[in-house]
């Protein structure tokens, strides 16, 4: 008896998911689905990558079977979660015929519709589940499951009013699943208030905190691309994702390392659905090896075998950056966390260090770097090769602090980030110096600073003392 067996699923799909090589079941299914299978409620604590999927995709196929169709609605915060799930479900639901079906904005409701009539299982983000409830063209009277997936994520980009609406309209006699990363106030009073007699379930941690090393180097915001690039062509990579607090900045890295050589696409949502799934094709069948993420376009997608994660810009909400970390170092692989600091990230690094003081996130030396430009920003672009090479430019980078301000905006939850100067090291240093006159720069307009030197040929800059008040002052601040 297989060990899937033994948590009381059916031999076929127990046969569906053994034809994927799935043969072990991870913490969190062996201790959801038998719940699950009982009809009990769970609160489940777990993070991407812990096959929380297949455990409530599993427990849910085992139920549907005893229900007519559209018995279950599952709830996802983004179009590609609900992609994922629906392609998982319908995977390991394939020889029972039990469908699911995905249902988000941005595509045509008559096919959904459609859809929906002959699914199991309807797969949708809440915003377009409730175009539906109002439309009149899905009813949720013989719900039996109901699934909150990313609930934590779903709460912080404001749908909660939504998903209180849709809670409003479920059958009381209904099992309800809940996994979130974090257990938030909101999550625990939607618990308390929708759930019976709920089991919680706290997964452990994925990753392999020996695996993961993570650093952080500080350097001047004109020459930031710099430095990604010369990180990128140093370090021995199979995977990388390189994430952007903005889908605006993202498409724009992403032109910009087109141009530079690299082999790479972009995520956010900003994109049309078909985009997005184009850039994911592209990644699966090896056609890029880098991925520029938004957080809330990759959060929940599972993407395997991530060497590197460069935090191109640190995440307003620490959160994220716990969320980020967690794509590498995996199943006893190494990984490797690269921040690169320009003076607009010392406020949300040291939001970071003080959220999250047990993470050893050591300072290295900020090599010196020629300078290159970054491509100016477009609207479209697709996969292919740019212009030029790998390196090449005037300048180099020293040192240097500055200002730069921003707002959040972005429907999609993207924000940009504003920040001043400061940040918490792990017993590291920064590099400090007097402000400078105004210049572009790279991220839209920061501020720089630092001594220079040279005449107007080449342009390079000077290494500054290393003193560590910055990082020091944001956080006493704090």
């Amino acid at each position: 008896m297989s060990n899937f067996e033994k948590l009381g699923l059916r031999q076929t799909l127990i046969d569906a998911i053994k034809r994927d090589g799935i043969v072990e079941p991870t913490q969190i299914q062996a201790e959801a689905i038998p719940l699950i299978i009982e009809g009990k409620d769970i609160l489940g604590q777990s993070a991407t990558g812990s096959g929380k999927t297949l455990a409530f995709g599993l427990g849910v196929l085992q139920n549907a079977a005893e229900y007519d169709k559209r018995c279950t609605l599952i709830l996802t915060p983004t179009r590609e979660i609900a992609h994922q799930v629906t392609g998982v479900i319908n995977d390991a639901g394939n020889i029972e015929r039990t469908r699911a079906c995905a249902v988000y904005g941005g595509v045509s409701l008559n096919p959904q519709i459609d859809a929906m009539r002959n699914s199991h299982v309807i797969v949708g983000t809440p915003g377009r589940i409730m175009d539906h409830m109002e439309r009149g063209t899905l009813s949720l009277e013989n719900i039996k499951m109901f699934v909150l997936d990313e609930a934590d994520k779903m709460f912080d980009m404001g749908f909660i009013d939504d998903i209180k609406k849709i809670m409003s309209q479920l059958p009381k006699e209904r099992q309800m699943l809940l996994f979130s990363a974090t257990f938030s106030y909101d999550i625990m009073q939607v618990a308390t208030r929708y759930m019976r007699d709920y089991v919680k379930i706290e997964a452990t941690q994925q990753v392999d905190p020996s695996k993961l090393k993570q650093v952080y180097l500080d350097v001047e915001d004109r020459f930031k691309f710099s430095l990604l690039c010369h990180l990128l062509n140093k370090e021995k990579t199979d995977l990388t994702l390189i994430f952007s607090n903005t889908k605006h900045h993202a498409t724009r890295l992403t032109q910009s390392l087109k141009e530079q050589g690299f082999k790479v696409a972009a995520i956010h949502g900003g994109f049309t659905q078909q985009k997005r799934m184009q850039s994911l094709e592209l990644l699966k069948k090896g056609k890029i090896d880098m991925l520029v993420c938004s957080d809330v376009a990759a959060r929940g997608l599972d993407i395997p075998g991530v060497s590197h994660v460069i935090n191109y810009d640190i995440p307003i909400n620490s959160k994220d950056y716990v969320h980020r970390i967690g794509r590498t170092a995996r199943a006893g692989a190494d990984g490797l966390v690269i921040n690169i600091l320009s003076a607009r990230d010392h406020d949300n690094f040291g939001r970071v260090m003080r959220d999250f003081s047990e993470l050893n996130i050591k300072h290295l030396e900020t090599p010196q770097v020629p300078y290159i430009a970054m491509a100016p920003a477009q609207r479209d672009f697709g996969f292919g090769g740019g212009r030029g090479g790998r390196n090449g430019g005037r300048g180099g980078y020293g040192g240097g602090r500055g200002r730069s301000g921003g707002r959040s905006g972005g429907r999609d939850g993207d924000r940009r980030g504003g920040s001043s100067y400061g940040g918490r090291s792990s017993g590291g240093s920064s590099n400090g110096s007097s402000r400078g006159p105004r210049r572009g720069n790279d991220s839209g307009g920061s501020r720089s600073s630092g001594p220079r030197t040279g005449g107007s040929g080449n342009r390079t800059r000077t290494q500054a003392p290393t003193t560590g008040r910055s990082h020091a002052r944001a956080h006493q601040r704090g």
